[in-house]
């Protein structure tokens, strides 16, 4: 019988036991109680800041700025289109901005 396996599954096992202890558990709090469903709070308001004034770039320099994988979210309407990238959008996950005179809230 080969006791290797079950010394390392006993050795996994035991740091099992210890990882919740060393790792920091982020503070939440109920929020309410919506349609049955509890809501939590984890961050506290505003803890991830939105973008508030992007600077878009036109096709050739955007081009020069991003790689080809690179992904985006974007908004058109008729000629009029917006992108930006969602590396950047990872960090804010909001970004404020304006589209055909409109202001607009785009969330990633």
């Amino acid at each position: 019988m080969n006791r290797t396996v079950p010394l390392a599954l006993a050795a996994v096992a035991a740091l099992a036991l210890l990882v919740p202890a060393a790792v920091p558990q982020p503070a939440t709090r109920v929020h309410g109680v919506f349609d049955g469903d509890t809501m939590y709070t984890a961050v506290p308001l505003d803890a991830i800041p939105a973008i508030r004034q992007p600077t878009h770039v036109a096709g050739a320099a955007a081009d020069s700025q991003m790689s080809a994988h690179e992904s985006i979210m974007g908004v058109a309407a008729g000629d009029d289109a917006l992108c930006w990238s969602t590396w950047q959008l990872d960090n804010h996950e909001i970004v404020n901005d304006h589209h055909g005179g409109r202001a607009i809230a785009a969330t990633w």
